[in-house]
Parts: C-alpha cells; structure tokens; sequence
C-alpha cells in the first residue's frame, strides 16, 4: 500500500493557514460575472503558456493569446498543445462546475487523451503506457529518472486513488493534492502528457475538495518562473526501485502550498484592481438593461426607453459601456437592433 513520508513543518503549517485566510476573504466577496469571466479567461491563458511551457513549447504568452482568441488555420505541433490544453481546462471547469465527477483513473485518462490528441499515436493516448519509460533532464536531454515499470502502473495508480478516497476526510486537502500531484510524476504512468496530466488532476482535486476559487488561478504559472526549480521539487533522481522507500514529501508540499500563496495573491490583486476601476462599475440603469436582458433574453432601444427617462444618445452610450465591458452585444441594423448577452468564450 501507499504510504508516503511527510511532516507537518512549521512552514507547511504557516501556508496551509495563509491559504485558508486567502480563499475565505476571496469567497466572502461578491464579484460582477464579466470581472470573474474575464479573470477566468486570464488564468485559463496563463495556464495554457505555463504548462505546456514548463514541458518545453516555444511559444510566448502573446503567441498563446492569439492562438486562443483566433484558430490558426494550420496548426503547428506547439499550437496544437496549447489547444489542447485550454480545452481540457474548459472541460474540467465545466465537469467542477457541474459537481458530478468522480476523481478516478477514467478522469485521468481523460485529461491525458485531450492533452496529447493528435499529436501522438492513438494507440497510446488516454491509455496507460505499456513499455519502461525514460525522464531526461530537460537541459542536458540525459537521463535522470527511471520509473516505475508499465506493469506495475495500474496497481500503483490504483494505491493512491485509494489513498485519495481513504483520507479525503482526515487530510487537510492542500496537503493531499500535494502528495497526489508528485506521486503520479513519480509514477509516470503515460508515455507523454505527465506532467500536463498531472497540473490538470491536481486542479480538479482542489476543486472538489473546496477550493473552487482555482478556476480563476493558475498555479502552472509559479512552477514556469523557476521550471529548474519544479523539477528538482516534484522529480526524483535515479531508479525509482532504489530509492521508493526514502522518498520524502515534505519539501515538495511546502514548495506546492508556496506556488499556491503566490498565485492566490496575484489574482486577489488583480481583481481588487478590477473591482476598483470606475470603468467597470456598473450603476442603476446599466443593471436595469441587464435585468431585463435576464428576464426577456433581449433588449431594444425602444424597450429601454420606457425602463428610464435618459437620451437617446445617452442611451447608446449605456449599451456600449456594457458591450465594452463584454457583457452584451450587438445585433441586427437600423430598427431592427436589440442587444443580447454575449456568449464570452472560454
């Protein structure tokens, strides 16, 4: 059975508690939805970059915006990746959202097939690797790390989503999504899109553990600042049969829950910033529209003439603040024109 070693350290203690302090004051505001979709649809870049970035992909983060917002018609290799990924983030948020999901093997392979659709053999996407698997320093490009043999991967895939189910209620989950995350990049269970894999997995563990402000945070991005740093921390050095028994999780876990912090901080300023922006707020007549757009699924500018005594020309100046702001949009000509919600793409 799994049973790894870890202590409770001051410092593991201390960020445990900062992380409660932080997502309690975040879940304890109440924020508009545009701020909270467009924060959404940040993280949801960032992590894209970050990770496929952290497994070596070239491109920058302004490639990656662009890649996201507009399809290219060809897709190169690393373009591919950062679709994939932004999917397999789309359909995870939808999947936490939903609260239905059992955190199992069939979810993992899931997440592993999106992430390497197309851009490896069929036969081994979604699937557990079935030959010895090599991890190469990313620098060097020479061997480091030997995992686990493939015929002991599906019993020890299985130990730990016992030991996930077994403590789900006796450990504190930070500290459980921490061991899951670098368990399964010990164990190394596909022939590519571990570590992808596993930054998705660990984000939904979090998720159905609770903390369900992580739709808006993307902790790929503190393991991309340092990438040597990520490594060293979740890796291992050597053959995992001479040193399975020695492994330690401690320094890891303080590492996961300080990446955690510095994340968290960087979206709460983020959206204090948003929040306090006089270009975001939204007075009596802007929520009038939107009440109404909630109501009858659409507004016009005659409809909104008899909600409030304002201009005309003020009137379209209230629906192109909204449009702005990415809430609403326009559509048909002349007399015809109505304004709906847009649908914002994740």
């Amino acid at each position: 059975m799994f049973h790894p070693k870890y202590i409770i350290s001051g410092q593991l203690l201390a960020n445990i508690k900062r992380i409660t302090e932080i997502v309690t004051g975040l879940n304890s505001r109440s924020f508009s939805g545009v701020i909270l979709a467009e924060l959404e649809k940040r993280a949801r870049e960032i992590s894209a970059f970050s990770s496929t970035s952290i497994e070596g992909n070239p491109l920058p983060l302004t490639d990656v915006k662009r890649i996201l917002k507009n399809k290219p018609e060809h897709i190169r290799d690393s373009e591919k990746e950062v679709l994939n990924y932004n999917k397999a983030l789309i359909e995870l948020n939808e999947l936490i959202a939903d609260e239905k999901q059992i955190f199992d093997l069939s979810l993992i392979l899931k997440i592993q097939k999106t992430v390497t659709q197309d851009l490896i053999e069929k036969n081994r996407s979604g699937k557990l690797r079935q030959e010895p698997v090599f991890v190469n320093n990313p620098k060097t490009r020479q061997t480091v790390y030997l995992p686990p043999e493939h015929l002991e991967v599906p019993k020890l895939m299985n130990e730990i989503f016992e030991y996930v189910i077994k403590n789900e209620n006796k450990i504190d989950p930070l500290i459980l999504a921490g061991i899951f995350h670098k368990q399964f990049v010990i164990i190394h269970p596909f022939i590519d899109g571990n570590g992808r894999t596993a930054r998705l997995a660990t984000k939904v563990l979090l998720a159905k553990m609770g903390l369900n402000t992580f739709n808006l945070f993307s902790f790929e991005n503190y393991y991309n600042q340092n990438v040597s740093k990520y490594f060293q921390e979740v890796g291992l050095l050597g053959n995992y049969y001479d040193i399975k028994n020695d492994i330690d999780f401690t320094s890891w876990l303080e590492y996961f829950t300080d990446g955690i912090i510095d994340e968290l901080l960087r979206v709460e300023k983020q959206l204090n910033q948003e929040t306090a922006s006089p270009e975001n707020e939204l007075k009596s007549y802007h929520k009038k529209i939107i009440a109404y757009i909630e109501k009858h699924g659409f507004i016009s500018d005659r409809d909104y003439a008899k909600l409030i005594d304002r201009a005309k020309p003020t009137r379209n100046l209230d629906f192109r603040k909204l449009i702005a702001l990415n809430i609403i949009e326009k559509q048909g000509n002349g007399k015809a024109t109505y304004y709906k919600f847009k649908n914002i793409e994740k």
